[in-house]
């Protein structure tokens, strides 16, 4: 009988009433909740909150349950009212002399939570169009300093917003973006008004700080060492660490070019000047910071500069600058943010800094930087026996120190390689190339019969490579003669893989025959066999243990302190990109069809939210990359050491292991869709795979039944590791372009739009 009653419960779970949608947005923001706490309560996902508040997917028990009883008290607590009762009953609960804070809608446009979807717009996507930013409750004017007081929440139209001060804004019940809201830790008064802040000045001389929420700060400050006083002791900007034992972040201040100007700095730098990466020491601002005690790092001022004295009393006095008008905001990952208005930018900017963390420079640098703020080198010590803690070091970091790389691991010109003689090539047998996969072949005589040739491409495919890589932690490498392969031990072994035939392989736990013709090797990056030993990084090496294969390595370079240090790194970072694909009409649990319909036209939907994406995608890829750091501008000398080389987190072997996943996982996908379809990649670039179609989509590649695809293969969906829909053109245009530019063109490289730019020598 109990059986049966809990059948009944569990019946009646399942159609738990909820409120539509954007009511139970309404219900969460109301009380104050992120979209973090109510998936904490509940053990799901971000992104499946998100889901659930626009409309693109429905919770299942038992969290549907869960959910409507949240979502019941909160409508007790906060009933549904009338926009002018709301507004009422806040001008009534205003003290007389206060502004309460609202973020109201641009003149002439619609509110935010009404707008109708655009042809084209993806279901829901509405919800998503408004920047994602929290807005935190303020404390009371009277408890802030004086400068800090003065402030508006008025969103200026999208034109230059700083001609004349906001004007004042009618009290209303406080609202916020309609967009989920940013991962980013609980409330921290010392950091009120977020991250960073873009200072701009108008024509009259007046200058204001727009910080993210829609907050807009008058700014005292007359020169630019007390801009960089004013930001350190009344702004309240910064962001708390993301690990107990790191470091608070510095305030960021983005300067527009008008700012440049009020505070004495060229708006745009010279030739001989963005050649250098900065301005002469000898510049009037350079010279007024120094005698105001303050101090330049070591790259001077520059695109990102930092500003700092030395820390008092255990706190840090360092405030960074932005100047998008010296190029700081790279087009290539920041698209056109840097001709945004500054309201615009500062929500751009804070969505960024609050789901990945406050930019510390380049987005390569900023992802390296996320390492270390993930994994601080070091802690506080157990109390001696007077009660003190001391530094130590932190297990599980990279440590305080560098460590020497292997020989093999080392990029030409490093000091280890400087007794080579100066024009030697290395081979395989010498150093180790782990890098992506670069490959193309002839189409078929069958596939030349297809209409199509479609790209598929891997979501964040570095950052699911580096999520579960073990790698050598701060520790040197172990140099051993004829090992024992450990596929547990991270790193780089020389050993014969030219054996491995792909014709026979294990997939799965069976040995299956194919076309080892059609197939690149897994071991190289342009595909090609190997033809005796060669370095290769621990997960390469497993993978011929996987095929099926014994290895005998010759030698090694091992590390024996080891961890997965990246994991965390990689779970912030998926879910700022999957948070972020929600933003644009993305979420999870989609089927296929439903998610190749959400995927058309997703950028169009939020042009910053986009924006945000790319830099999102070039902090997993620059940070990976940024490992490996070569030398770069004038005066470096092959076999003398460039500055690079002195941080703990240059580390090629980190490097090497990741795009090695990376490199085994595309392989092994390909190799399951292979064994169960006869489906053979005829290019790869990188984490981008096409394939000879009948049809135009991915579903006339990836084969689908019941939801399911070939278990092993590629998968279609939002999360890192699956695969989107990259571009699709004829079989008669990959003919014509190879037989134009040459039969080595990788048609992968240019499956998106099918403009061929330049001859492709396979560089």
């Amino acid at each position: 009988m109990s059986e049966l009653f809990e059948a009944v419960e569990a019946l009646i779970a399942s159609a738990s009433p909820l409120p539509p949608p954007e009511e139970r947005k309404r219900l969460r923001q109301a009380h104050g909740l992120t979209l973090d706490q109510v998936a904490g309560a509940l053990k799901v996902r971000r992104a499946t909150v998100s889901g659930w508040e626009n409309g693109k997917t429905e919770p299942r028990p038992p969290e549907r349950e869960a959910y409507a009883h949240l979502l019941k008290k909160l409508a007790e607590l906060y009933p549904a009212q009338s926009a002018h009762s709301a507004d009422s009953a806040t001008a009534a609960a205003t003290p007389a002399g206060e502004t309460s804070a609202t973020v109201p809608a641009p003149s002439g446009a619609a509110p935010a939570e009404e707008r109708t979807p655009s042809p084209g717009q993806a279901p829901g996507a509405a919800a998503v169009t408004a920047a994602t930013l929290p807005s935190h409750p303020t404390l009371a004017a009277e408890s802030r300093p004086a400068a800090a007081t003065k402030r508006s929440t008025t969103r200026p139209e999208a034109k230059r917003a700083s001609s004349k001060e906001p004007a004042p804004q009618k009290a209303a019940a406080p609202r916020r973006p309609t967009a989920t809201a940013p991962t980013s830790t609980e409330f921290d008064p010392r950091f009120e008004n977020g991250p960073l802040a873009v200072v701009d000045a108008d024509r009259d001389g007046q200058v204001l700080a727009y910080c993210v929420g829609g907050l807009v700060l008058d700014v005292p400050a007359k020169s630019l060492p007390s801009l960089v006083e004013w930001t350190l002791t009344e702004a309240r900007l910064g962001a708390p660490r993301l690990n107990g034992s790191g470091k608070d972040a510095d305030p960021l201040l983005v300067l527009t070019a008008s700012a440049c100007e009020r505070y004495g700095l060229p708006d745009r730098l010279t030739q001989d000047e963005r050649l250098a990466g900065r301005i002469p020491d000898s510049h009037k601002a350079v010279k007024q910071l120094q005698r105001a005690d303050w101090q330049l790092t070591k790259r001077g001022f520059g695109p990102w500069a930092r500003i700092y004295r030395p820390a008092e009393d255990g706190r840090r006095q360092c405030v960074q600058l932005c100047i998008p008008s010296w190029d700081a905001l790279d087009t290539r990952h920041w698209e056109g943010a840097a001709q945004l208005p500054p309201a615009e930018l500062a929500r751009l900017l804070g969505t960024y800094a609050q789901r990945v963390m406050t930019p510390r420079g380049s987005t390569a640098v900023t992802g390296l930087e996320l390492m270390t703020a993930l994994h601080p080198p070091t802690r506080a010590s157990e109390p001696d026996a007077a009660g003190r803690r001391h530094s130590e070091h932190n297990p599980g970091s990279l440590g305080s120190h560098p460590v020497d790389c292997a020989p093999c691991e080392a990029p030409d010109g490093h000091p280890l390689l400087a007794d080579l003689p100066r024009f030697h090539q290395r081979g395989p047998a010498e150093i180790l190339l782990e890098e992506a996969y670069d490959w193309a072949r002839p189409l078929t005589d069958d596939e030349c019969l297809k209409r199509y040739v479609v790209g598929i491409d891997v979501n964040l495919a570095f950052g699911a490579a580096a999520n579960g890589a073990v790698v050598g932690l701060a520790c040197e490498p172990v140099h051993v003669k004829h090992p024992t392969f450990d596929p547990k031990l991270p790193g780089s072994w020389l050993v014969d893989l030219s054996h491995v035939d792909l014709s026979r392989v294990l997939v799965g736990k069976e040995r299956k025959h194919l076309d080892g013709d059609l197939l690149p090797s897994p071991f190289t990056p342009r595909g090609d066999r190997p033809e005796g030993p060669a370095w290769y990084a621990t997960p390469t090496v497993a993978y011929a243990v996987e095929l099926g294969y014994d290895v005998a390595p010759l030698e090694a370079y091992v590390r024996t302190t080891s961890g997965r240090y990246l994991d965390s790194w990689y779970k912030r970072l998926r879910d700022a990109y999957v948070a972020t694909m929600a933003d644009l009409g993305v979420p999870e649990g989609l089927t296929p069809e439903e998610f190749l319909t959400a995927m058309d036209g997703y950028k169009q939907r939020d042009a910053e939210m986009a924006v945000v994406l790319s830099a999102i995608k070039a902090t997993v890829k620059g940070g990976i990359g940024k490992l490996r750091e070569r030398p770069r501008g004038g005066g470096w000398r092959p076999g003398r050491p460039w500055p690079a080389l002195s941080r703990p987190t240059w580390r090629p072997d980190i490097r090497a292991a990741v795009i090695s996943r990376a490199r085994v996982n595309m392989h092994r996908k390909m190799l399951a869709l292979a064994a169960a379809t006869g489906r053979y990649p005829v290019a790869i670039l990188s984490d981008c795979a096409v394939y000879a179609a009948d049809g135009p989509g991915p579903l006339d590649v990836l084969p689908y039944q019941g939801g399911k695809t070939v278990p092993g293969s590629f998968r279609l969906g939002v999360l890192p590791g699956m695969v989107k829909h990259e571009g699709t053109q004829t079989t008669l245009w990959a003919e014509e372009v190879r037989e134009k530019h040459g039969q080595d063109l990788n048609l992968a490289r240019y499956i998106k739009d099918g403009h061929v730019t330049a001859t492709d020598g396979g560089e």
